[in-house]
């Protein structure tokens, strides 16, 4: 690639909990030509006395790399306890109207700021089922938002980055960089997944929406002609005849479970809960900690209870049950996989669209008659999702709710459906790379593909559901594959997070392995960066 574009600059790391450990890796290399910095925006990780859960996160900066500039939000957690009690008090609101109303007018490029607090959970309970988190009301929401913004205005105004690293888009802080990073006029730059193999490509807009770049790029690479295409081209046709079509990077994870565990694993596993918790909140006294504010420092007993009720619904759902059910054999069904609640992919991408059980009703209704909808639930979901969703939406006539692990693959839910529904997943990245239509109700790169749909009112549900059936996209998904080649780097994120803990933790020496995957990651900011300093991005 030449020589580096980082060089005397001012690089901010945007750390928080598993994807900060390859970034400690990403500093060591930057501080020698750099000046680096490393921001954590997560509260309790930032708040809370080393213990099992930040000592190789935060604390792994603090002890082993000295040199590099550590911000963090403990002392905005404290200004926000300290508001909340008077608060309680006195009932006098926290929160400085006329600064937020200041900010809505200058920091809502991409969102306005209620679509801002989508991008937490600690801020969304009413739309997830994670009890350890508490409901939060409008004078905790406001005030959160006026100090956050201060903050990173704060941070971002002393240290004047040249650019700006992450590795996910997940959490408020991501939301409100990426909106005062455009206003100052620097590149905020995170990962975002092409659902192609490995290979991710720089997002500077926090993974929302598609890159204006990503859509010039795909527009050249639809120009080219079958030839110039001809090995991505070949690629989807390989990929047609494949029995299995699951992406290799969920190789492992909970996404490809499709068994359920012992009795004594989930011992196990809640015996390490107890042990985390235990470690947490007594052996390093943080417990005093939690008690002051729920809504920044979830609870352990909660945390508790909801893991061990999980891990048991998820065996139970396993199984066979009363809320799942088998596919009939030659039936006509729309093919519908549910998300992980919440997660960036949908609270992020499409804070429209995070009430599945709205969805399944709108889609029910815009079926033609005759047909099914197909609802899967994902596997990483199981357990966590109240049994009551089930029983509410298997009450619509035509929707299946049905077995997780009646197939082992995607392939064969999409193979034999009409079409797909998903609100930003992989399905229908999967659909159109076999000649399947479908619909999606975010903006996610894939969208672009000739048969995805994005649906941005229910009215346009039933026609593009009509229209469900096979299609000719076999150039312009290759013109997509090419895209990612061009625009991205192929890289294993969670390998680099999974073995940066093995060495932190000494079980792991660092290996050539892991040295040429932190190339690769390096390589990924390069490519970003270059863009940015060609003026290609926006």
């Amino acid at each position: 690639m030449g020589e580096s574009s980082f060089k005397n600059k001012r690089v901010l790391l945007i750390c928080r909990e598993t994807y900060s450990k390859p970034l400690w890796f990403v500093a060591e290399r930057l501080k020698k030509e750099n000046e680096v910095a490393a921001f954590y925006i997560m509260s309790s990780e930032s708040a809370y006395n080393k213990c099992y859960y930040n000592e190789h996160t935060i604390y792994e900066f603090r002890e082993h790399q000295p040199d590099v500039k550590l911000y963090d939000v403990k002392d905005m957690c404290d200004t926000f306890v300290k508001g909340m009690q008077e608060f309680k008090r006195t009932g006098r609101a926290p929160m400085d109207m006329a600064y937020l109303n200041k900010i809505d007018e200058e920091y809502t490029h991409y969102k306005n700021l209620n679509m801002q607090l989508m991008s937490s959970q600690m801020n969304t309970r009413h739309y997830h089922w994670r009890m350890y988190w508490s409901v939060t009301s409008y004078e905790e929401n406001c005030y959160w938002l006026e100090l956050n913004y201060k903050k990173i205005i704060g941070i971002l105004t002393e240290f004047q980055p040249d650019v700006i690293l992450d590795l996910d888009n997940a959490e408020l802080q991501r939301t409100i960089l990426c909106e005062v990073a455009y206003r100052m006029d620097i590149p905020c730059m995170t990962v975002e997944y092409s659902k192609y193999g490995y290979y991710k490509y720089p997002s500077f807009q926090n993974a929302f929406g598609i890159d204006p770049y990503i859509r010039r790029m795909y527009e050249r690479n639809l120009a080219k002609s079958n030839e110039e295409l001809k090995e991505s081209i070949e690629y989807i046709l390989n990929y047609r005849r494949e029995n299995s079509i699951m992406n290799q990077e969920f190789a492992g994870s909970v996404t490809s479970q499709y068994e359920r565990d012992s009795l004594i694993w989930i011992a196990r596993v809640m015996h390490g809960k107890w042990n985390y918790f235990w470690d947490q909140d007594i052996s390093k006294k943080n417990l005093k900690r939690k008690k002051t504010c729920p809504m920044i420092y979830a609870p352990s007993k909660p945390y508790l209870y909801y893991y061990l009720h999980t891990e048991l619904t998820k065996r139970m759902l396993y199984g066979k049950n009363k809320y799942f059910e088998n596919p009939v054999e030659g039936e006509a069904y729309v093919y519908m996989p549910l998300h992980l609640i919440p997660e960036s992919s949908v609270f992020v991408k499409a804070s429209y669209y995070v009430d599945e059980c709205n969805l399944i009703e709108q889609i029910s209704k815009s079926l033609p008659i005759g047909w099914k909808l197909y609802v899967k639930e994902h596997q990483a979901m199981l357990g966590e999702r109240g049994l009551e969703f089930y029983k509410k939406v298997s009450e619509l006539h035509n929707v299946r709710v049905v077995q997780v692990n009646y197939y082992k693959d995607p392939k064969p839910w999409i193979a034999n459906a009409k079409g797909v529904v998903t609100i930003t997943g992989t399905a229908a990245y999967e659909a159109a790379l076999l000649g399947k239509k479908s619909i999606v109700f975010g903006e996610v790169p894939f969208s672009m593909i000739d048969g995805i749909t994005q649906i941005t009112s229910f009215d346009d549900l039933p026609k593009a559901i009509r229209d469900f059936g096979e299609t000719d996209n076999l150039h312009s998904a290759a013109a997509y594959i090419e895209t990612v080649k061009e625009a991205g780097t192929e890289m294993k994120i969670f390998y680099l997070m999974d073995e940066a803990e093995r060495i932190f933790s000494g079980q792991a020496e660092r290996t050539p392995e892991f040295e040429k995957e932190m190339d690769k990651l390096m390589e990924f900011y390069e490519k970003g960066y270059e863009r940015y300093l060609k003026g290609e991005v926006r």
